[in-house]
């Protein structure tokens, strides 16, 4: 299998003539090859691995000494010692021995063996003859070493992991199938009295989780009678309670409810001799709820009716949606893990070409032949000799097949192998010719605009009052999306998985220049809508016949937001749709990253939605036809509901946090929320004081968006960032930077904090000459909308560092059954 390997790594390198005198136009050809190699292996290798592949660049680095001390010595009179040399290889070749040892005067690789097993062979590297008296090349092939033992390490570390994954996979597998069986055979009885195919259709099994524990028992104690249908897709189990829970009641303190709830711990039940659990994620807000009724009729009600079970069995029931949910995690469990294969595959044969490649140069470099010997070492070592990961790639393929795609190994594939989008040369087409739309309409709606004194300071403007708003929110909310579609063009170029990080499918995610022809086409419609109004009010309409203009336009994006047909990106849009039902609902469901970093996205967006607050009451109280704009400041429901929505965004964020903090229990959690919590009271504070004008209101808005402000930068900074690690390499930042200009990391700190400062226009009550403050707040809006597409970078930055720092380039998918001890 290592010839096999070692022949295909060959074919993909071409042969090089190996002479120590290159000329010019060589050395150019040459250092352009290596230069494309190391941007294609950059460009391959596994982003959160790159620190456990071959260090090339260092190699390189030290090849690059060995070349030049050739060419000095080369330029040196060294006719004596070259002649002595010579004598001394010409007698040793015909000595006694001098064959035996041919292949082994320039190196030999001496492979030690480990003190255990899990650290492997270490391999040291001897020289011999003219390359021992260079201290670059016993750099050289120390270093080669140390990349040679670290990937062997890390090869076999991973390697352990997915067959140990592996392993608890085929049991999972088993337990399923078990079930599966179970209710196949209830079906096949479906003639039988309900109540006797129940018993017939049991298994010597028990089953129950946090979740079913209390449909079941409200099914089985409140309705007794259950449908005929539903009966039909349920198998009942036995449950077999501990000693002495029949008697003794169950008291738990808040630490164990929350304990309990966070570990989604279920009853155990008994299959073939084994306790066995189902654990089903609290990820929707049903489960929640069933969770926590479950806690509260443990503890309150159930005691009796333990009482009542003195024989010491209780019926539980599963049904096909039970199933269906253990099914899904262990899908999803065999597509992670055939994944992390194909990573643990693409890094053996990345550091294979790397090894030949390097070796080559330095042949070259030094006119000696040790590819063939070193690479003998390279070939039979563990990382290029084990096949166990290819083994289990295959019988996860196999599986898969059999029991999740119907024997359909085309279908198998799209969910084991999805193939990336291809790009399109239109898509830049069109956002071209938008962006030429755009700019020639958003230049003609500002010529007509300043004609007609639109935008100058005036009491009552019914335009500013109405049409303005829309044009501000659609204006924010396509600034933001166009800053979205600029993080990912710059995630990619410095290599950030943000794929990975947001969980995006790759076969449905929005590219960079996807995102730029939804921005551009969107604001060319919005700006020649509203150059449409504008013209026609300039041609003697009235606003009562031209200004439900403005409101199609926003019903016409609120109806595409929604529409299920599949056009215009439907995936994202309903992804999108689904990340905002979990972001109102966030206590109710399990928070993943997208869902809080869209939510910290609105928060920077609470403008906009103040503006579409406004605009919706505007509308849907028929005040545009009256042009009665005042009617929503007026009114006192709908301007409560205008203080709240400035509110909505910090509040969601925070219950996002104690989700976290109820999920998971880390007390950092708990300490982001009360930067939510300040941000609330500023927000508060600066409300109060627009309603009530006094020096003692603005003294409290002062004190409480500074509070909040400092509070936020130290997070930014520190917890989001990463950065400001007092004992870095890198003053007042991180060690691990991905951008190479550290000015950039500095430049970014300031500007965060400038721009975090905008509050303070609301105690000086700054302007523009004499544009209207409506055209100032936009502008404010928009700095705002630049920070958070600032921060979203950096934010991403040290994320992936973090998934890179433990070497985690696969999602970790919970298991829904699990062993356990017969105490537990």
């Amino acid at each position: 299998m290592s010839s096999r390997a070692s022949m295909e790594h060959s074919q993909v390198i071409e042969e090089e003539p190996l002479t120590s005198c290159l000329s010019a136009h060589q050395l150019k050809k040459q250092r352009e090859k290596m230069v494309k190699f190391s941007k294609q292996f950059e460009a391959q290798l596994v982003p959160e691995w790159k620190d456990a592949f071959v260090d090339y660049w260092q190699l390189k680095k030290d090849l690059k000494k060995i070349h030049l001390l050739n060419t000095n010595n080369n330029n040196t009179p060294t006719h004596n010692s070259s002649l002595s040399n010579t004598l001394f290889t010409s007698i040793k070749k015909f000595s006694l021995f001098g064959h035996q040892h041919r292949e082994h005067e320039l190196i030999h690789v001496h492979k030690k063996l480990a003190s255990s097993a899990s650290k492997g062979d270490f391999y040291e590297t001897e020289l011999f003859e003219q390359l021992a008296d260079t201290d670059a090349a016993k750099e050289f092939f120390a270093c080669l070493d140390l990349q040679l033992n670290k990937v062997n390490q890390f090869y076999q570390k991973k390697e352990k992991e997915f067959m140990e994954r592996g392993e608890s996979l085929r049991k999972q597998m088993d337990i399923l199938i078990e079930l599966k069986t179970a209710f196949k055979q209830q079906r096949a009885k479906g003639g039988a009295s309900a109540q006797d195919s129940k018993e017939e259709a049991s298994i010597p099994c028990t089953f129950s989780s946090e979740e079913d524990s209390v449909k079941d028992k409200t099914e089985l104690e409140q309705l007794q009678e259950t449908d005929e249908l539903e009966k039909k897709d349920e198998v009942a189990y036995t449950e077999v309670p501990s000693s002495g829970e029949l008697v003794k009641p169950v008291r738990m303190n808040s630490e164990d409810i929350g304990k309990q709830l966070r570990s989604v711990s279920s009853r155990s039940f008994n299959c073939q001799g084994k306790n066995l659990k189902i654990n089903i994620p609290l990820t929707t807000p049903s489960r929640t709820f069933s969770a926590i009724s479950y806690l509260v009729w443990e503890d309150l009600v159930n005691q009796s009716s333990k009482k009542c079970t003195s024989e010491g069995m209780s019926k539980l029931h599963v049904n096909k949606t039970k199933l269906h949910h253990a099914d899904k995690m262990i899908r999803g469990a065999f597509v992670e893990l055939y994944k992390g294969l194909g990573y643990l595959k693409t890094y053996r044969n990345l550091n294979m070409l790397a090894f030949i490649k390097i070796l080559k140069k330095f042949d070259k470099a030094t006119g000696k032949q040790v590819l063939p010997i070193y690479l003998k070492v390279v070939e039979s070592s563990y990382f290029n000799s084990s096949d166990k990961v290819m083994n289990l790639a295959d019988e996860v393929e196999e599986l898969f097949i059999k029991y999740f795609a119907e024997e359909d190994r085309r279908k198998a594939m799209k969910y084991l192998k999805p193939h990336h989008r291809k790009e399109s040369h239109s898509v830049t087409f069109f956002i071209g010719l938008f962006t030429g739309c755009f700019i020639a309409l958003f230049a003609g709606y500002v010529i007509m605009a300043h004609i007609t004194g639109l935008y100058r300071r005036q009491p009552n403007s019914i335009y500013m009052e109405t049409a303005y708003p829309i044009l501000s929110m659609f204006s924010l909310l396509f600034l933001h999306f166009f800053l979205y579609g600029c993080n990912i063009f710059a995630w990619r170029k410095v290599r950030i998985n943000y794929s990975f990080i947001f969980e995006l499918s790759p076969t449905i995610e929005l590219k960079y220049r996807d995102v730029f022809l939804i921005c551009t086409t969107s604001m060319s419609v919005v700006v020649g809508v509203m150059f449409l109004h504008l013209f026609l009010l300039t041609k003697g309409y009235s606003y009562t016949q031209v200004q439900a203009i403005p409101g199609l336009l926003l019903l016409m994006f609120l109806l595409l937001l929604v529409c299920p047909f599949n056009i215009i990106y439907k995936s994202s849009r309903c992804r999108l749709l689904r990340v905002i039902r979990n972001i109102i609902l966030s206590p109710l469901y399990k928070v993943v990253m997208l869902d809080f970093f869209m939510a910290d996205q609105l928060c920077s967006q609470v403008p906009m939605l103040r503006n579409l607050e406004y605009v919706a009451c505007y509308y849907i109280t028929g005040s545009y036809k009256t042009q009665d704009y005042g009617y929503c400041m007026r009114a006192t429901h709908y301007r409560d509901l205008a203080y709240a929505v400035s509110f909505l965004p910090y509040y969601w964020r925070a219950m996002q946090c104690a989700r976290r903090w109820f999920d998971e229990g880390e007390t950092s959690h708990l300490l982001n929320l009360g930067k939510y919590v300040s941000a609330m009271l500023a927000a508060g504070a600066k409300v109060a004081y627009e309603k009530e004008k006094g020096a003692g209101w603005l003294c409290l808005v002062v004190i409480m968006s500074t509070f909040a402000t400092v509070y936020q930068l130290y997070w930014d900074f520190v917890k989001d960032w990463g950065l400001l690690q007092m004992n870095s390499k890198n003053p007042l930042l991180r060690n691990e930077l991905m951008l190479r200009g550290k000015i950039i990391y500095y430049f970014s700190m300031g500007l965060n904090l400038v721009l975090r400062l905008a509050w303070l226009q609301t105690v000086l009550h700054s302007s523009f000459g004499h544009v209207d403050y409506r055209v100032t707040g936009l502008f404010l809006a928009a700095l705002e909308v630049i920070r958070r597409g600032l921060w979203n970078f950096y934010r991403l930055e040290n994320e992936h560092l973090n998934n890179a720092g433990k070497f985690r380039a696969v999602k970790t998918v919970p298991l829904p059954f699990h062993e356990v001890d017969e105490e537990d």
